[in-house]
């Protein structure tokens, strides 16, 4: 029988789905932080400041971009040494987190110094002639300085306590700075009428809270890792600059971008059109936390399955985030365009006033951008994680500044800000077309499926005809598939002896997880098994999503009195095996065992 026959009839993606779909949240919340200070920070700008202080927030849209760029950068090249490090080295784990707070502590502290400077010296002055825009922008950038640090620290530690199963901390942080950010505009704006500064200053204040909260687990020593520069590896520096480089280019670029479109709308619409993209731009930003999220989670997944070289993994996880994920920016898209009316009252009520007129098209053409880039996104943190550096640059200057840029140049002077929207779409269609050209020359023939979309390497992971990938689902699977195992490893040359202890571990661990696992609560749950064949070498692995439970801590009797039938199946196991590791990663039980 066929590898890729087995492999079709008896596995899904089931455990894939449900780790996006749990993470999901936890990161859209953690991007949408900045977006959600955003739209209440350009509310209270357009509303209590005025028009002056909307132009001077888009101003300050650039640094942002750059801002948030370092910090994707430190985290993506962090989040791919782990996925690389996880299952092997736990001692270089250490030494990448540690690395990546030192390095972050470092970036933001030069990030303050620039932004105090900039305001001090009014460097806003290349960008505007206008005397109050400039003022108010140098008061934004003194109460954003602030809170540089703990902003791209508290991004660090996000994904590190996601990673250690600790979400519902980053939930209350991500909620606590929210709150705190809405409260303290209030106070500081309308009470104490401290102006644009005070509106800088509430995000900062709000940056510490999130931050604290984050940082709480690790000051009382509860984390797995521990901030300890004696263990650092610095060699690793570089190498987190160089895998996260890729995924925070476009980002980077964004921040040229901004100047780019920011320039030309001046020059041919106006400060009018300049209020309108902020306006509709500040409030979408919430929106794209959706699509940046899915993102998030996949480049964390992708991490993981890279680093174990599990190729039917890599190719699920991009089929949740394209169709499944896809279809939820699909309605969110369709939801936007029927309310853009609604959302620019939001900040301007006179739809005389050109400025109305221009938001609403803002609203109405620019979440059109979220489909193409739901592919674009997801490919670039594939492409980044596998370290498809040529591709990867490619894509991410197109996407970060090359389309826009050269779209805008050619639609905003004939066709105003429409032609700054439709700039954007072209932007994401050209992206999608750039992923489908790529991956018609590297095969040299038209895509047709996710997996020939991808391109995976052929050396990458084990070949199909030498691995098997099982989902068992109930216990009358169990023996079975056992049977199937069996039988797999001797077609493959396998003596009968091993071939038969490799099924009989699959047996007793997978009928442990099923009579066990599956009964604590009234969750669906399954167990997804792997199993390769590479030279003298068989690895099994098997994954379950059932409560936290570690083989190892029940492989031994510790009390004389203890029935001696008890565990007898875990402790057979270990007998055989030549290695077990056992990992609870991503809230899942991870068991890999060595025959």
């Amino acid at each position: 029988m066929a590898d890729s026959g087995i492999r079709n009839r008896l596995s899904d993606d089931r455990l894939i789905a449900e780790t996006f779909y749990r993470m999901l949240p936890y990161q859209v919340l953690m991007i949408a932080i900045a977006a959600v200070n955003g739209i209440v920070d350009s509310l209270y700008a357009s509303n209590a400041i005025g028009e002056a202080a909307m132009s001077a927030m888009g101003l300050f849209a650039p640094i942002g971009h750059f801002v948030y760029a370092a910090g994707v950068l430190l985290v993506g090249g962090a989040q791919i040494l782990y996925g690389r490090y996880i299952s092997r080295d736990h001692a270089r784990v250490q030494s990448v987190f540690s690395v990546d707070l030192a390095a972050s502590l470092a970036l933001s502290l030069l990030l303050t110094l620039f932004m105090v400077l900039s305001a001090l010296l009014d460097w806003g002055r290349l960008f505007t002639n206008d005397g109050e825009v400039l003022r108010r922008f140098s008061g934004y950038l003194l109460g954003q300085s602030i809170g540089m640090v703990p902003f791209i620290i508290g991004l660090q530690l996000f994904v590190f306590l996601s990673l250690e199963n600790q979400t519902r901390r980053t939930m209350a942080a991500s909620v606590a700075c929210i709150a705190v950010n809405v409260v303290l505009d209030h106070v500081l704006i309308v009470v104490l009428d401290m102006g644009i500064f005070g509106l800088g200053l509430a995000s900062s204040v709000s940056s510490w809270v999130f931050f604290l909260i984050q940082a709480a687990w690790y000051l009382r020593g509860k984390s797995e890792w521990k901030l300890s520069f004696r263990r650092c590896l610095w060699k690793d520096a570089p190498a987190i600059v160089r895998l996260g480089y890729p995924g925070a280019l476009a980002r980077f670029l964004e921040m040229f971008r901004c100047v780019i479109v920011n320039l030309l709308v001046v020059r041919y619409v106006g400060s009018a059109g300049l209020a309108a993209f902020s306006a509709s731009n500040s409030f979408l930003g919430i929106i794209w936390s959706l699509p940046f999220g899915m993102v998030a989670v996949g480049r964390i997944v992708f991490s993981i399955t890279v680093g174990e070289e599990d190729r039917r993994s890599t190719i699920d996880i991009m089929r949740v985030i394209l169709f499944r994920g896809g279809r939820l920016v699909l309605f969110v898209v369709v939801l936007l365009v029927a309310l853009a009316v609604p959302l620019t009252r939001l900040y301007y009520q006179d739809p005389a006033d050109p400025v109305f007129g221009m938001t609403v098209m803002g609203f109405r053409l620019l979440p059109l951008c979220m489909l193409p880039s739901v592919l674009s996104l997801a490919y670039a943190a594939y492409a980044q994680v596998m370290e498809k550096r040529a591709f990867a640059l490619i894509l991410s200057v197109t996407e970060g500044v090359g389309g826009v840029g050269l779209f805008s140049l050619l639609l905003i002077p004939a066709w105003g800000m429409n032609g700054l929207y439709i700039a954007n779409i072209l932007n994401g269609v050209l992206c999608c077309a750039e992923i489908f050209l790529y991956a018609w020359i590297v095969r040299r023939r038209p895509p047709r499926t996710v997996e020939q979309l991808m391109v995976l390497p052929d050396s990458f992971g084990v070949p199909d005809d030498m691995r098997m990938d099982i989902t068992v689902r109930e216990i009358g699977e169990v023996t079975s598939i056992s049977e199937r195992i069996m039988a797999f490893c001797r077609e493959r040359g396998v003596d009968s002896r091993r071939s038969y202890f490799v099924g009989l571990c699959m047996e007793e661990m997978a009928g442990n997880v099923i009579l066990h696992g599956f009964t604590k609560d009234r969750k669906k749950h399954s167990v997804d098994i792997r199993l390769t064949c590479r030279g003298d070498e068989i690895l099994l692995r098997m994954r379950d999503d059932c409560v936290a439970f570690n083989p190892s801590d029940h492989a031994v009797m510790l009390d004389p009195g203890e029935d001696g039938m008890k565990n007898a199946g875990i402790r057979l196991v270990y007998s055989i095996a030549k290695e077990i590791n056992y990992q609870n990663l991503l809230e899942q039980n991870v068991l890999t065992i060595r025959v």
